[in-house]
């Protein structure tokens, strides 16, 4: 049995959205899965209300699925507009707070959000705490290809990162290759501007050399272009490792690819909705959210925009994360291999990410 917090006033379409996609989340996750809806407890009520008023909605069925919903009192709000590090103190009783409060405290399994990016990463470092040995977090997102969906991290979480925080993001992608996608000895790729060895800045060619020596299947430097293409000359791709510079202006130029696409195309009169089922994929919404690597737990971090497919999407992905021990298999994995992943520095103040892009979105 899992139970998964949802941050049910996050997003841009709070809380609409997501009560709409816990409803159809319960459709799909086993009868003994609970949703923990997460905000103040008036505007849940209404919110379920409405639905249950929606023209066509199956009331027996309904009323099945609301016996399976938890509300959760959390009369503050986050809003976009927040300083991240000032929520802790200002907004204690937030839906995101009091949420990731309960994963802390035992009382649920994952946590699920579209709130403000940036205050879900410093609060969940600071809540949940990071794995011993993690000096930072990092968002690992799926990027699809021609082949298999590749993670790539980190997305957003972290601008400026160490060569040994790349080898430690190279550690949390593989897990989450391992347990997600279920890809033994998954392959790592380090994203530079050129397969050779001696190509990049100095973080990047230091990161080489440690991923060279590291217990991983490391591939060595992969390009942009072999991104889409879910693989190298020399192979396929599992995990790509970056900065979350990088990373995040490679996410957002990967959102606008099928929209380009599918504007172009039509001007050419080929069919709108033929192109768009085709690049489905590229849809945000496919995979619903990203997990937060390197706490302990499971912190999903959703798209600002995230419709309630969206959010059905990123629950179905928490508890998958909740069912394949995620956490813990990370937690073994750096037990295994702590005294390789930075011998020089110890580990980084928990809650505190060095830069943040407050708009990284997967």
């Amino acid at each position: 049995m899992a139970r998964i917090a949802l941050d049910a006033m996050g997003g841009d379409d709070a809380p609409r959205a997501p009560v709409a996609g816990a409803i159809l989340a319960l459709a799909e996750i086993a009868p003994t899965d609970t949703i923990q809806l997460v905000g103040p407890a008036s505007v849940l009520e209404r919110e379920l209300q409405a639905l249950a008023d929606a023209s066509g909605t199956d009331r027996a069925a309904f009323a099945r699925d609301r016996a399976r919903l938890e509300l959760i009192d959390a009369p503050d709000v986050i809003d976009m507009a927040d300083r991240p590090s000032a929520v802790l103190r200002s907004k204690a009783r937030s839906s995101m707070i009091v949420g990731l409060r309960h994963q802390a405290e035992g009382r649920s399994d994952a946590f699920v959000s579209a709130g403000n990016t940036g205050a879900q990463m410093i609060a969940s470092a600071v809540v949940l705490k990071l794995h011993e040995g993690i000096r930072r977090p990092a968002i690992g997102t799926l990027f699809p290809t021609l082949r298999e969906p590749v993670v790539v991290l980190d997305s957003g979480a972290n601008v400026d990162c160490s060569a040994a925080e790349l080898v430690q993001f190279a550690h949390l992608g593989a897990v989450y290759a391992e347990d997600l996608l279920g890809r033994p000895n998954p392959v790592i790729g380090l994203l530079n501007i050129g397969e050779e060895e001696a190509k990049g800045n100095a973080v990047v060619k230091e990161a080489h050399r440690r991923l060279r020596e590291a217990k991983l299947n490391f591939q060595g430097n992969v390009e942009g272009r072999d991104i889409p293409m879910g693989a190298s000359e020399r192979g396929p791709i599992d995990v790509v490792v970056c900065d979350g510079f990088v990373g995040n202006v490679l996410l957002k130029f990967y959102e606008a690819v099928a929209p380009a696409f599918v504007a172009i195309l039509t001007r050419h009169g080929i069919d709108r909705g033929a192109l768009e089922r085709a690049l489905s994929a590229f849809d945000y919404a496919e995979p619903g959210g990203a997990p937060l690597l390197g706490v302990r737990g499971v912190s999903i971090i959703c798209h600002g925009k995230s419709s309630a497919r969206a959010i059905k999407n990123a629950i179905g992905l928490a508890l998958r994360a909740v069912e394949s021990r995620m956490s813990e298999h990370i937690e073994r994995r750096l037990a295994d291999v702590l005294g390789a992943l930075d011998p020089s520095g110890a580990p980084g103040v928990p809650g505190a990410p060095a830069a943040v892009t407050g708009s990284a979105r997967s």
